[in-house]
């Protein structure tokens, strides 16, 4: 089974913000050549 792990670091002009990363993480499943699966995507320290 193959698995990629990747970080993106946002900084936000406000306290709250909605920030669309689906091109981000669009990128990355591309990049990684997996054609099929899940994809998690965490929040930390919100």
């Amino acid at each position: 089974m193959k698995s990629v792990t990747k970080h993106i670091t946002l900084n936000v002009p406000r306290r709250r913000a909605f920030i669309n990363i689906t091109p981000e993480v669009e990128d990355i499943v591309h990049e990684s050549g997996i054609k099929e699966g899940l994809c998690l995507v965490n929040a930390k320290h919100i």
